[in-house]
């Protein structure tokens, strides 16, 4: 599958390893940005792209980020859909105890590209009975 980008920074998604499934995605910033602890920010990527219907780019946390800093997406898992031509922008959120500072070309996000499927909304009155039933948060146990 292609994916056609614009990059203002010239620097392109990549995958960091043979076997990655998502591509680092970098900030493009004019001066750094920090983000205090329980704070958001919009972060800028310089990318814009178009991809073919039926596909979405997901935008994902960096594990490392996560992990040792505390930094997340706002939205947990942003969705970009074929049909949208505007920058891309990651929604960071600091959920450690530093400030953490976001500097131009900095790997901020992953994105994954996915098939997706649109489903045909058919109301019913009724839905046929499982197991499970409505059996919600931690009804299966442990």
């Amino acid at each position: 599958m292609k994916v056609r980008i614009n990059s203002l920074s010239g620097i392109y998604p990549s995958y960091e390893t043979e076997g990655s499934a998502g591509m680092d995605i970098r900030a493009y910033l004019e001066q750094p940005v920090m983000i205090k602890p329980g704070e958001r920010k919009m972060i800028p990527t310089g990318l814009f792209m178009e991809f073919e219907p039926g596909f979405e780019v997901q935008i994902r946390a960096r594990s490392g980020l996560a992990a040792k800093h505390g930094i997340g997406l706002v939205n947990g898992v942003g969705t970009i859909d074929s049909d949208y031509r505007g920058e891309i922008i990651v929604a960071l959120i600091n959920l450690g105890q530093d400030v953490f500072a976001v500097n131009n070309g900095d790997r901020i996000a992953q994105m994954v590209i996915s098939p997706i499927v649109q489903a045909e909304i058919e109301p019913a009155d009724e839905l046929s009975d499982t197991e499970r039933g409505a059996g919600g948060f931690g009804s299966t146990g442990v």
